[in-house]
């Protein structure tokens, strides 16, 4: 089976707890841009062809705590190649395919050491 190509890893999740302190550290500091602010427990931030997800949370968190990477692919049909391919090898799944609120398609594995890995086509970041 030939599988769609991935563009990389171009996206990152982080659990946050002082969700406003991170994002002016990105956009202030670092030259990202909001893309998309959904409400006031979620930031998307992008640079070129980079995108990154602060997520708030209340619970104890290790600094720098990962909530997942995101391998950018090609087409919003790629995701569901992928998630029949990864699942036919026995990958743990956390999430089935899905389109969210901002048009971007996904799902969720785990990699063999339980790290959760994002399986993603986002339209701002893959056609740029």
């Amino acid at each position: 089976m030939k599988l769609p190509s991935t563009l990389g890893l171009r996206h990152v999740a982080l659990k946050v707890r002082d969700i406003k302190s991170c994002e002016r550290f990105y956009v202030d500091l670092l030259g990202y841009r909001v893309e998309w602010s959904p409400d006031k427990d979620n930031v998307y931030l992008s640079c070129e062809q980079d995108n990154i997800a602060l997520h708030r949370t209340d619970d104890e968190i290790e600094p720098g705590a990962l909530d997942h990477i995101g391998i950018l692919l090609k087409q919003a049909d790629d995701v569901d190649v992928w998630y029949q391919f990864l699942s036919s090898h026995g990958v743990r799944m956390d999430a089935p395919p899905q389109t969210h609120r901002d048009g971007a398609r996904s799902f969720y594995c785990f990699d063999p050491e339980g790290n959760r890995i994002q399986m993603i086509y986002h339209p701002s970041i893959a056609n740029a």
